[in-house]
């Protein structure tokens, strides 16, 4: 048996709420952490490894090697006994192959924003196929991972600084249904400070990594932590982080609503056929625009699988909003025609004609 740290606040803080996420889970089930070996996967890792049991579960840890650094393996190698050491089993170490990388905007830096392109967002798309390759073999009920309230504000204003609306603003969510595996990613720590794994890390006698691209300034993400949130913190006061994680789970509140509204709307207004799918331009019309345009993107999306850009969104929604018999719209894979008092929805083929 692991030895038991003696309990602090940090420590403590930690623990609950690792156990707040834990409620709902099966008797019995597994769950995982995502354990890079830095300060906040280590101190959840050892949150887990002490709330689990007392709750019923098991608790075992996945460490993913992207091999994008010398010495990854040793690095791996190390959590993985970290984990053994803190109790958690089984602990598996999955090796990925980071490919191509990326083709979005790079947010003026040579390593990218991590949000629509580059190293970043190769190395994350590579992680979460690997936790979730890992929970559907081990059939876990969960994965935890570590992101921190600090994380959440900086996901925040690089959402801000790239205008990419309600969707980027409202940050991470506390849960999300895996795409390829049955069970979630739970974040316990949305609500807890950077400083407080540290700490919780420091008096638990545990021994964190230091991931050296944490402190590369070609990542956005790093500029935003070194030099964007210290000055607003400086010049506003006390709290800027605290108030975007706020921001973050009203936004949050508000889209789920909304989503909820538009999915009622189309199911009621959608008329299905071979071709694809109608809306009348008259009920689009009496809409908000921020259920309006909610209602095209669902209907595209439930539809083609399609998602469309907000400038797209705006081009259908014209043809309700500002009718003049205008030509149709074409989407990727879609064309959109007003006919008959009717949105039309039709697929293209691949000579581009519907």
């Amino acid at each position: 048996m692991p030895d038991r740290p003696r309990l602090t606040p940090a420590i403590a803080d930690v623990r609950r709420a690792t156990r707040g996420a834990l409620d709902g889970l099966p008797a019995d089930a597994l769950v995982l952490v995502g354990l890079s070996g830095g300060p906040d996967s280590l101190a959840l890792a050892a949150a887990l490894a002490f709330e689990a049991p007392r709750a019923g579960l098991r608790a075992g840890a996945v460490i993913v090697d992207h091999g994008l650094q010398s010495g990854s393996a040793d690095v791996a190698a190390r959590a993985a006994r970290q984990a053994a050491g803190l109790g958690l089993s089984p602990v598996l170490v999955e090796r990925v192959s980071v490919g191509a990388r990326g083709s979005g905007a790079h947010g003026g830096g040579p390593h990218g924003s991590g949000a629509n392109g580059g190293p970043e967002a190769a190395a994350r798309a590579a992680r979460y196929a690997a936790l979730e390759r890992a929970a559907s073999e081990l059939d876990a009920s969960a994965v935890l991972l570590a992101h921190t309230l600090d994380d959440q504000a900086e996901t925040v204003l690089l959402g801000l600084a790239r205008g990419s609306g309600a969707a980027s603003l409202q940050g991470m969510a506390a849960e999300r249904a895996m795409q390829t595996a049955n069970g979630s990613f739970l974040r316990p720590l949305l609500g807890i400070r950077r400083t407080t794994t540290v700490q919780a890390c420091a008096d638990a006698g545990l021994e964190p990594w230091t991931d050296p691209h944490n402190a590369d300034p070609g990542f956005a993400r790093v500029r935003v932590r070194q030099a964007v949130l210290p000055v607003l913190e400086a010049e506003l006061g006390p709290g800027v982080a605290e108030a975007l994680a706020r921001t973050a789970e009203q936004l949050r509140e508000d889209t789920s609503a909304l989503d909820s509204f538009a999915e009622e709307v189309v199911e009621d207004l959608a008329e299905h056929s071979e071709a694809g799918i109608a809306l009348p331009a008259d009920a689009l019309a009496a809409n908000p625009p921020a259920l309006r345009q909610r209602i095209i993107r669902l209907a595209v999306s439930a539809e083609f699988g399609v998602a469309l850009t907000r400038a797209q969104t705006l081009d259908v929604a014209r043809l309700v909003t500002d009718w003049h018999g205008q030509d149709g719209v074409d989407l990727p894979g879609v064309r959109v025609v007003r006919r008959g008092g009717r949105l039309q929805f039709e697929a293209r083929g691949t000579d581009g004609n519907a």
